[in-house]
């Protein structure tokens, strides 16, 4: 089983030793680590491991705590295969999915991002295209929200990224329950793939087959 573990620990010289120390005994393997921040005296990184010993999530982050200075944010299941570029092969995919870009998209990004689900909605926060695991009905975002994209945490656990795509009339939802609240690289990261996936002709291709060649049913829910 493949894990995303964020961590909090000082930004110091052996710090990130003592916790491939630990993860080690644990019997997990370190397969990649990101930096996501640094200042102030600490790091915030994201570390992916494979789990053949199949140690509780719990255990591991007892076993983490246990190094001075170290908070863990989360642990998490990841599809994601370290050491890729899978945004990359995605959008290359895109140019060539004709009027499916914005559905092979939104599919393609709970898998990049180690998210849940993510849904495509439209200014009343109706559903028109969803990924598998998708709500029958989109969370309630706050009205107030800023027109760009904005990591949020609704309720008790359920952590999105809202991204306006005013091009297309609509917003992205991606989410999760299972791990901590999107960092603001991971943003930015969504910030870029959208910048990019607004610019192709494909776009406006997936558009006119979502809300105008399926009649007006197409404005409700679609999913895979």
């Amino acid at each position: 089983m493949l894990l995303r573990v964020r961590l909090v620990l000082p930004d110091r010289p052996g710090s990130l030793a003592q916790v491939t120390r630990v993860l080690g005994a644990a019997g997990a393997d370190i397969t990649q680590v990101t930096v996501l921040d640094r200042g102030a005296g600490r790091a915030v990184d994201d570390i992916t491991i494979f789990n053949p010993a199949g140690a509780p999530r719990q255990a591991l982050v007892k076993s983490l705590e246990s190094v001075e200075g170290v908070t863990v944010e989360g642990v998490w299941t990841t599809r994601e295969a370290p050491g890729t570029y899978p945004e990359l092969e995605i959008l290359k995919y895109i140019t060539t999915a004709g009027d499916r870009a914005l559905s092979t998209l939104v599919d393609s990004l709970p898998v990049l991002f180690s998210a849940d689900w993510a849904a495509t909605t439209t200014a009343e926060q109706q559903m028109v295209y969803a990924s598998w695991r998708a709500p029958q009905q989109p969370p309630a975002i706050p009205a107030d929200v800023p027109a760009r994209p904005i990591a949020l945490t609704l309720g008790a656990d359920l952590h999105v990224i809202h991204a306006p795509l005013p091009p297309l009339a609509l917003s992205l939802v991606l989410a999760r329950s299972d791990g901590p609240s999107f960092h603001r690289i991971e943003v930015h990261r969504l910030t870029r793939i959208l910048e990019i996936f607004l610019s192709l002709p494909a776009t406006e291709r997936s558009m006119v087959r979502l809300l105008h060649d399926e009649g007006p049913e197409a404005s409700g829910r679609k999913t895979r």
